[in-house]
Parts: C-alpha cells; sequence; structure tokens
C-alpha cells in the first residue's frame, strides 16, 4: 500500500513550524507533523531547523534493517510516512520537498537540475529575514535547484567537506535554517544494490551522521527552540543484475518515513 499522506504537505509543515508565510504553490501542511509540533511548542514556533537530507533511503529498507538506523528513532520522538512524487528521482523530489508544489508545478519532471522559479521555502525564509545554508556536493541537486537566491551554499567534492562544514556551522549558531545532504546511500545503492554491504554501511553511517549532528544542536543551540529532521526525498529498488534504481510508480520507491523532533530551548 502506497503512504496517504503527498511530499507536498511537508513544506507548509516546516514554514508553519518557523513562522514564515506558507510559500504560494505549497499545499496544506502535513496533519500529523504540525499536530505534533503545536503539542511540543505550546502554539509558539521555533526558531531553528536543521534538515538532513539522506538519499534514497526507502520505508522498506529502514523496516528491514532497523538496527543499522537505530540512532534515528531513539533521537527524535515522530515518525512521519510519506507517499513521494513521480517520476521518484532526486531533483523532482527534492523540487516538491522544498516548494510544497506538484512537479508540473515546480517545473522539475524529470532528471533534470534547473534552478526552480516558483516560491520555495527558503524564498520564504530570505522575506522573513532569515539566514539560511545549503550543504551538499557538487553537482547534485541540492546544490543547484535551489540557487540564484540570497541565502549560503556550501558546495564540497567531498562528504567529509561537507559533514565538517554542517558542524562547523551548528557550532557557529548563525543560521535559522541549515540543510546538510548526503548522496553516499543513493550512490552505492546504484552500484552495488540496496542491500549490498557496501550500500548498507553507507545506511549506517547516515544514522551515525545525524546523531552526532543533533548531540551537537543540543549541547550548542540551547538557546532556541529546534526542529531537526532526517528527510529523504525518494526509495528504491533492486534491478537486474544486483544493481539498484528508482523512479517508477511502485510501492518500493515512493515510500518513505520521515522522523523529526522539537529540542526545546534549555531552561
Amino acid at each position: 500500500m502506497l503512504n496517504e499522506r503527498s511530499l507536498d504537505t511537508l513544506c507548509a509543515a516546516l514554514a508553519d513550524a518557523i513562522g514564515v508565510d506558507r510559500p504560494e504553490h505549497a499545499a496544506e501542511p502535513n496533519a500529523i507533523l504540525s499536530a505534533y509540533i503545536a503539542e511540543k511548542m505550546g502554539g509558539e514556533k521555533v526558531d531553528r531547523i536543521f534538515m538532513y537530507n539522506p538519499d534514497a533511503i526507502a520505508q522498506w529498507i529502514g523496516e528491514k534493517y532497523p538496527k543499522l538506523m537505530r540512532e534515528v528513532p531513539a533521537i527524535t520522538d515522530i515518525a512521519v510516512p510519506f507517499q513521494t512524487v513521480m517520476p521518484s528521482v532526486t531533483p523532482v523530489c527534492f523540487g516538491t520537498m522544498y516548494t510544497g508544489a506538484q512537479p508540473a508545478v515546480h517545473g522539475i519532471t524529470k532528471y533534470m537540475k534547473p534552478v526552480i522559479k516558483i516560491d520555495t521555502f527558503f524564498d520564504a525564509l530570505i522575506r522573513a529575514g532569515k539566514k539560511v545554508a545549503i550543504i551538499a556536493d557538487t553537482d547534485c541537486s541540492m546544490s543547484r535547484i535551489f540557487l540564484e537566491r540570497e541565502m549560503d551554499y556550501f558546495i564540497y567534492d567531498s562528504l567529509a567537506d561537507i559533514n565538517a562544514k554542517t558542524i562547523e556551522l551548528i557550532l557557529e549558531d548563525k543560521h535559522d535554517v541549515i540543510v546538510s545532504y548526503n548522496t553516499h546511500y543513493d550512490a552505492k545503492m546504484h552500484k552495488y544494490g540496496p542491500e549490498s554491504v557496501q550500500a548498507l554501511s553507507e545506511l549506517r553511517a547516515n544514522s551515525e551522521l545525524f546523531a552526532m549532528f543533533v548531540r551537537l544542536i543540543e549541547k550548542h543551540w540551547g538557546n532556541h527552540d529546534t526542529l531537526i529532521g532526517f528527510a529523504m526525498d525518494h526509495g528504491c529498488h533492486e534491478i537486474d543484475g544486483g544493481c539498484g534504481s528508482h523512479g517508477l510508480d511502485m510501492e518500493e520507491d515512493l515510500n518513505i518515513v520521515h522522523n523529526y523532533k522539537v529540542i526545546r530551548k534549555h531552561d
């Protein structure tokens, strides 16, 4: 069965959480996530959002190998099922994640990486005077489709540099919203298969990295109410030859589960 709520419901929930206008074409907010945030915040708004965006971690992978992702549910409060959009490929899905719009509206309807021209979560943040950063690898979708905006882009060739910059920005505590992207599970999945040792090692690494970032946030963002998210774009499936792929209208590619937590400021 496909998850009921579309990925297009995330964007408005994030905008509402931090108290900025919903992007122009965003769908109504995800009821599960919005209710959780409202309960934790008592009607107030968070002033920080940290989004960790691992690529291609399917719901079925998480359910089959829970021990490899054990930190994610342990350090978050809520799991939110989503049905991602078609075609279930990275630029299409992240386009919907951060505009709240279906692909035909945000303009990326196949695997291509143009700059999105419609209103996005990032535009709404900038209009509200928020300081925003995207940290991603060279030539990936997240480093390209949200360009041409008055925000900070940190683009690197290596995951080590991406992780180091993510740590640096957390410690500096100058950005209201940080988005950190990790493509390594996707890369290994395509080459060796979703359940290969190589891919599952990256699954394990994603969980550990997210936990490390959250621990740093808990220690160094004590003056802020923060929403943290472990939020992938789409799933994956195995194809002939033992390799992996995604992009099809099938449960394995469409069903994903995000994890979130509100971390209240220290008393």
